[in-house]
């Protein structure tokens, strides 16, 4: 799921990058509301605070939405960079950097204390908007903007549209190719919402270390993607 990009991916590929990711997704989402109050999975909101803050004349706190959208900003432009720099040098695996810095920034605040993100909570609210920026731009370079999957407001207005479009008589290719986006649209949005649910669980009782269910999960993933590769591999070789 992580090596297959643009037309060589199939549902099965976009369907399970986003039911692993989005879970990630969900759980970082819920566990930054709880520990610092603020969204740390997405932009769209910073931008309205940032706007009501310079309205108000609050320009320091204005400062900090703008730069949680910079390290959202940051952490896209870094995940497609790391994969243009290794599609160029003919590595296989170019998803692995933004993998292995997503994973490195959730376990680290992960064992942080309370009252260390306390003290520093606009701090950690960019090292996890980086990391959503990376995951979020990875995951849309991979499916070729099919998958996205650390918000949902456009998810859920394209699932408005393609639901419209399967009530009106179509070609069967075309009703089959919308069949596949709302199944696809449906397991992101149910892989969030569980991700939101297991998150806070976690969170309720261990606090921060939730980060670290979001980290082993995107490790587990990235481990099975891998040994899968590499069986394939073999079995090539065995009808060679």
């Amino acid at each position: 799921m992580f090596r297959h990009v643009g037309k060589g991916r199939t549902l099965v590929h976009n369907l399970q990058l986003a039911s692993l990711l989005s879970l990630v997704a969900g759980i970082v989402n819920v566990s930054g509301i709880f520990a610092l109050q603020t969204l740390t999975t997405n932009v769209t909101g910073h931008f309205a605070y940032f706007a009501d803050e310079i309205a108000q004349n609050h320009f320091a706190q204005a400062w900090v939405f703008l730069l949680y959208i910079i390290a959202f900003l940051f952490g896209a432009f870094s995940s497609n960079f790391f994969i243009e720099f290794t599609s160029r040098h003919d590595f296989k695996f170019g998803a692995a950097l933004p993998i292995s810095i997503e994973v490195f920034i959730l376990t680290a605040i992960a064992f942080l204390g309370p009252e260390t993100v306390k003290a520093n909570g606009n701090l950690i609210a960019c090292g996890l908007l980086y990391a959503m920026g990376l995951q979020n731009a990875l995951v849309t370079s991979l499916s070729n903007s099919v998958v996205r999957t650390t918000h949902l407001t456009g998810l859920f207005t394209d699932l408005g549209i393609e639901l419209s479009k399967v009530i009106f008589r179509r070609e069967y290719s075309e009703q089959k190719q919308l069949i596949s986006s709302i199944k696809l649209r449906l397991t992101i949005i149910a892989f969030f919402f569980s991700g939101c649910i297991v998150g806070g669980l976690v969170y309720f009782f261990q606090g921060m270390l939730s980060l670290l269910l979001a980290a082993g999960i995107l490790v587990m993933g990235w481990v099975y993607a891998y040994i899968k590769f590499q069986i394939l591999m073999m079995k090539r070789k065995l009808h060679h």
